[in-house]
Parts: C-alpha cells; structure tokens; sequence
C-alpha cells in the first residue's frame, strides 16, 4: 500500500534525512506523502500485526501541517533540515496542540496543554511536523518498583521490535517507534538511562546532552538537577540534525544560561575519520548483578567494538580507572527533587484535572486501581514522606557530593588522569555516573546477540563535549554499519 503514497523507493528502506529532504526537494516525494507513509506504519505494525504499541496518540493535525510546509518549500523554501520531517515526542513533552500531554498516568489522560515546552517551539520553527506522542514507562519510571519498562496506564505495554527482548526504558516508545521506522526522528528525556537504555535496546542512536543543552520547561519533570530532553534516531546524523535543532537558551530555564552552543550545527562533526588519533578510555569492570546477569552486557561484541575503534586508528587506553563509580550512591536527592518538582507540576494545571497534588494523584490512583495500578505505586508513595521544602541538610549534601564524586572523582578524573577524549562503556553501564554529572552520553549499535537482542555501546566525555562525542560516534558507526531493521510481519495488512 506504500506506493499510494508516492513512497514506493522508501519501503523496507531507513531513509535519513539528508535523503529525505533530497527526494522532496526533487518533487519525488511530499511531507504529507511521508506523514502518511508513518502513519500505515503506525496502523498495520504498531496498533496492529506485531503491536509494538509505541505511539500513544497521532497529531490529526499532522496532515495539514506537512500540507502547509510543502506550500512553503515551494513558494519560500526550506526553513532548515527538519522541515517537513515528521517527529515523534515522548508523551511527557508539553505541546500546545489537540494532543494529551501525561506521562502516561491515567489521571492526566485528559491534560491538554495551554503552551508548547520550549524545544517544541524550536521544532516548529525548524519546520518540523509534530506526528504524535509516544508511549513511555509511566511517570518515567517514579511510579512502581515493580512496574516493567515500556508500560503506562493510559499507553499500556510497548514491546521490543527486535522480539521478546527487555525494552528499555522510559523512553520506550520513542526508542521502538524510530527503530521500527514509525517515524524519522523522536525525542526522548531522560533522568538515569532514559533514553541510553532504549535506545540500546532498539539497536538505535541517542544522544543524552549535557544539562542545559536542551531547555527543561514544558517537560513533566523528575529531578531539578539531571532532567534532560535527548535526540533519539536511526544514524548519528540524524540524531545530530536533530540536537541542533533542539538547543538553544531559555530565559525560563537557568539549566540554559551557560549554553554556548545553542547556534552549533552539529552536522559539520560527522567526521569518518574521527576516531584517528582520537584517545578513547575503554571502562571494563562491568558489575555482574546489574548488566551480565540480565543479559544487558556481551563481551564477545564489546571485545570486537574495542578491536573495530583500535583498528580505526584510535588510541585505545584499556581498563581505566573510575574512582567514585563503585561508591554508595544516595538517592533521596532525587526524591527530594521528585516530590518537590511533581507538586509543582501538579498544581500549575488546569482546574478541572482531578489532581493538584501528589497526595491527591496517590489517592486518586487508589480510587482508581482497577485501571491505575497494575503495578502498584509504591515508588509515588515511598515519596510522599519528603519535605516539600528544598532546605533539608540531607539533600543539600547529596546534591553537591553528587557533583563531586561525578564529576572531579568520577569523569573528569578518568579523562584527565588518561588524556583521554572519551569514555566507552558496554551497554549503558554508564549512564548514572554521567546522569549525576550532567554529563553527555551518546548510545550508538553494536551488533545483536545470538537470541537477536541489540547491544550498544556509550561514548561519554565532560560537559557539552558532544561535538566529540558525535565525531566519534559517527566514526564507529560509519565503519561498522551495525544498525539493522527488525522484521517486522502482520498477517493482516491494509
């Protein structure tokens, strides 16, 4: 049925942007063609057929938008790389549109939001279509102990494209929505692993940025101190068009204030030659009950990315030194920020919304079982306990031994002590260390398991290193090629 859409070329195809925007600029294909191309996708793959259940709601204003930018890039021209593009974003990204902004809590299921976040703004003006929401692990992860990635109460469970493998969370639905070409590119946010972990999953890139890269407002928060919104793609160049876009400095935000990168085109690092010379720290001393033991961790293809980077003419420094990765981590810094940070959030929205207040939201979750907690909510109860005042001695410590342990005992040690220019962790092993930083990471595929499970690598560095990073991680890609789509099959399609 794609050739009803002018996209024949396109099927069973991962077409980038920069080939995308070619064919539209050639008149072989139309943004509305491709919008609708996403959306048979979306209908015969991810509702239906396998059911990856990944986009939680469609943009029905998607259509005439992608309508209103080709009209332009005929009479105009193109505002930038994203116009016409369609996008999907986390279901925790405020927009100011027909769509539900809630974190995948079933009290929120009807909150439509008065303002887009800051970086939906930057997407439009980019030209970019806004194709829908996407499903994600519910309150990102604040909700269950026990709940499994990838599930909401308002979304459900989104699963694996690749087969019955761990999904990934809690940007899960944009993870397996870009990986099962539902869409071009997707954004995701993450806390601790939020977007590195899914993206991993999916065999996909994504980029978590320094803190303050990308603008927090609009975004349902988790911390104060390590929330992030991230690209999230098929290639390191789309995921660094995309991370162009999104930057920028917000008045609204503080985070922002020491961007200088905000008008960088990401797109000029995309070096193949960048791992030449390049120093790359190699992190081995994987804890065994966290990654071996769930599978998250394959030495055989860790083994041959070290072998690919050192082949590639990179100076390779094995079994680096992290000081502070090991220690006690405390973790009532972000509980503290949690429960702060929801309240806040709860009592900014409309009247009419049946919640104000995280006791409010607890106790109407338990009103609400049969439909609300599947899993429980002990996490969200476990938090009512904090003070809602930011004045307790026990956070203030933990939020600057955080940094200090992170950053001067943790990253900034290993890559100074060693010359380094980058960090490679296995999988996402370590995306804590670099979340309590602030620091960026960039998650690209490295091969699939015997059982057909994707496994990725992290190159991390020091704040607002992602030029490095992308020239890095451009490099290993470009020379190992492993991305691969899944096989994805329905009995029944259109």
């Amino acid at each position: 049925m794609e050739h009803i859409f002018g996209l024949k070329n396109l099927n069973g195809e991962e077409a980038t942007i920069f080939e995308l925007q070619d064919a539209m600029d050639k008149g072989e294909i139309t943004s509305r063609e491709l919008v609708m191309y996403y959306m048979y996708r979306i209908a015969t793959y991810d509702q239906r057929g396998p059911k990856i259940n990944s986009v939680m709601e469609i943009n029905p204003d998607a259509i005439f938008i992608a309508e209103a930018l080709d009209q332009e890039r005929k009479l105009v021209g193109v505002r930038s790389q994203l116009h016409g593009i369609p996008v999907l974003l986390k279901g925790n990204i405020e927009t100011n549109d027909k769509m539900r902004t809630s974190a995948g809590a079933l009290a929120l299921e009807n909150h439509v939001s008065s303002k887009d976040a800051f970086l939906v703004q930057k997407l439009r003006e980019a030209g970019a279509v806004i194709l829908g929401k996407t499903n994600m692990t519910e309150w990102a992860n604040g909700m269950s102990s026990s709940m499994w990635a990838g599930y909401s109460s308002t979304g459900g469970q989104t699963t694996n494209p690749y087969g019955d493998h761990f999904t990934g969370g809690s940007s899960t639905g944009s993870a397996a929505a870009v990986a099962a070409n539902f869409t071009a590119i997707a954004v995701g946010t993450e806390t601790s692993a939020s977007i590195l972990s899914p993206s991993v999953q999916n065999a996909i890139v994504g980029i978590k940025p320094t803190v303050g890269l990308i603008s927090r407002s609009g975004v349902i928060p988790w911390t104060y101190s390590q929330d992030t919104a991230g690209p999230m793609a098929r290639t390191v160049t789309d995921a660094a068009i995309l991370l162009g876009v999104l930057t920028g400095k917000d008045e609204s935000d503080p985070a922002t204030w020491k961007n200088n990168q905000s008008k960088i085109d990401y797109t000029t690092f995309l070096d193949i030659d960048g791992l030449k010379k390049a120093t790359i720290g190699i992190f081995r001393n994987v804890p065994p009950e966290r990654y071996r033991d769930i599978g998250e961790y394959d030495e055989g293809l860790f083994n041959d990315a070290v072998t690919k980077i050192k082949d590639s003419g990179a100076n390779v420094v094995e079994d680096i030194e992290i000081p502070s990765f090991y220690r006690e981590w405390e973790f009532n810094k972000m509980n503290f920020e949690f429960k702060h940070a929801v309240d806040n959030y709860l009592q900014s929205l409309p009247s009419q919304l049946p919640v104000h207040t995280m006791n409010e939201l607890v106790e109407w979750n338990e009103q609400n079982a049969e439909k609300a907690l599947k899993y429980g909510q002990d996490s969200m109860k476990n938090r009512l306990q904090f003070e809602n005042q930011l004045n307790n001695p026990e956070y203030i410590l933990q939020s600057i031994t955080d940094l200090y342990y992170s950053q001067n005992m943790g990253i900034d040690y290993a890559l100074e002590k060693h010359g380094l220019d980058a960090i490679l962790f296995p999988s996402y092993v370590g995306a804590d260390i670099c979340a309590r930083a602030g620091y960026p990471s960039i998650a690209v595929p490295a091969g699939f398991q015997e059982n057909g499970r994707a496994f990725g690598i992290t190159f991390a560095g020091k704040a607002f290193s992602e030029p490095t990073l992308i020239r890095i991680a451009f490099a290993f890609e470009q020379q190992t090629k492993h991305r691969k789509m899944p096989n994805l099959k329905v009995d029944y399609p259109y």
